[in-house]
């Protein structure tokens, strides 16, 4: 049961070039940063060196690419960067830049991806906090037909369905089944404009550096020659032929849906920005930034609803430890026993489970009329669980009992009564030194947690 490890760079790393919008030659680095840190990017070349965190939140541009803001302070074409940190499982990386955008490169992630796996991955001590898919969450726009949804799923996977209004290039799918296939399938793939498109952004003061070099240029509807030629002059690009409709980019396309496997790519930056690992499978039509990102402001509230999230716990699995073997390790009888069984254990962690009836003895006397679960036995059940989880890991556990030193930080969120199912979710803080331990406790009714507390307890000898 034992979760994964939050993790960062082993060391530093740096790419050049120019930026996308800006033109700007362009420095960026990626810096190895303490747990809990999440992502966070700091404009070097400003007085002060202010540093943005990267969420959802300071979002604040969708327009042709994602830019966050603190302030005065911003930074732009992020998603590349960030979803090559997403995809490769890194938690915790401190950006810095040069300039007000990242550079755009080959208009991919692959080189974000080759320095990471260059410099290596660091695992640290913290847990990696997951957030678990328990329903679908969705988010449209009824305007533009664009929708996001959000399923339960093991692991964190992606399928992206493009229209692109064009002839030329109508219908598209991708799909990202196990991240672990993001460097070789999605990271190649290179963003795209359509000619169309191209005068209005530059009208608007963006891709001053985009050339046939870091992006696919789309031409797909036949525009007359002089015209095609002055586009071409002003992006500093050959001339073509404006009869022959098609794609147009010094390097041949890598898959033939390459476009929207870079929409694929950009949904992983995006979602990035959650600022939590994600187990779930995202259902994406006709993706883009802005969407991308009320989704993720969608699911940062969701996660704040819901910031502890109970166990899944599967009732038809066998237990690992049932009601015999919890009272080896225990010395707990009736009417004290207050753990049923044990259905995961780690070297840090364990999970427990209780079932509430109506024939608990405490209800004669907390309340006849109106019966709920004492909230000091609610704290005695999950420390039962953490000393069942210090235990376990003893030579003779049975010659050994725990004891309470100090309870802190106890919250009760609502009552327990008759029927309700208690499941405990008990980590260790700290390793168990001298014989004593430190654990948090959780414990949950449904997917809400009702009560929890920090304890610390001695393992003690038996006489």
């Amino acid at each position: 049961m034992e979760s994964a490890k939050q993790t960062t760079l082993k060391g530093s790393f740096s790419l050049f070039g120019k930026g996308l919008h800006t033109g700007l030659h362009l420095t960026v680095t990626f810096n190895p940063a303490p747990e809990n840190t999440g992502y966070r990017i700091q404009r070097i070349d400003l007085e002060g060196q202010p540093t943005i965190e990267a969420i959802a939140e300071k979002v604040v541009d969708t327009q042709r690419g994602t830019v966050i803001a603190s302030g005065d302070v911003r930074v732009g074409t992020i998603e590349h960067g960030m979803a090559a940190l997403y995809a490769l499982g890194i938690d915790n990386c401190l950006i810095q830049v040069n300039g007000p955008e990242f550079p755009i490169l080959d208009g991919s992630a692959a080189q974000y991806v080759e320095k990471i796996h260059s410099v290596g991955i660091q695992e640290q001590n913290a847990p990696k906090d997951f957030y678990i898919i328990r329903k679908k969450i969705e988010v449209k726009d009824e305007a533009t037909g664009s929708c996001i949804t959000i399923l339960p799923d093991e692991q964190f996977s992606i399928t992206a369905m493009c229209s692109f209004q064009s002839k030329f290039i109508n219908s598209q799918f991708a799909t990202l089944d196990n991240v672990k296939d993001f460097p070789e399938e999605i990271a190649p793939a290179r963003t795209f404009v359509f000619v169309r498109d191209i005068v209005p952004l530059l009208e608007a003061n963006l891709i001053k550096g985009g050339d046939l070099d870091n992006s696919i240029v789309i031409y797909e509807r036949e525009v007359p020659q002089d015209k095609l030629n002055q586009l071409a002059d002003l992006l500093k690009v050959p001339h073509i032929d404006a009869s022959k409709i098609g794609y147009i980019q010094n390097k041949p396309l890598t898959w033939e849906n390459e476009c929207t496997r870079h929409k694929l790519l950009d949904i992983i930056g995006d979602m990035a920005l959650i600022g939590r690992p994600i187990k779930g499978r995202i259902i994406a039509t006709r993706p883009g930034h802005t969407i991308n990102n009320k989704f993720a402001r969608l699911m940062r509230k969701e996660i704040r609803k819901h910031e502890v999230q109970a166990p899944i716990y599967d009732p038809n699995e066998k237990p690992v430890m049932d009601n015999n073997r919890i009272r080896q390790l225990l010395p707990h009888r009736y009417p004290m026993q207050l753990v049923d069984k044990i259905v995961a254990i780690g070297p840090n962690s364990i999970v427990g489970v209780k079932n509430v009836t109506s024939n608990e003895p405490f209800f004669q006397g907390h309340f006849p009329e109106e019966p709920v679960m004492p909230g000091v036995l609610q704290i005695e059940a999950m420390a039962q669980c953490g000393g069942l989880l210090v235990l376990n890991q003893l030579e003779e556990p049975e010659r050994w009992s725990t004891y309470f030193l100090k309870i802190d930080d106890v919250k009760f969120r609502q009552k327990v009564v008759p029927g309700d199912t208690l499941l405990f979710r008990v980590e260790l803080l700290f390793p168990v030194r001298h014989g004593i331990s430190s654990m948090k406790g959780y414990m949950f009714v449904g997917d809400q947690v009702v009560s929890e507390a920090t304890f610390t307890a001695q393992i003690v000898k038996n006489k």
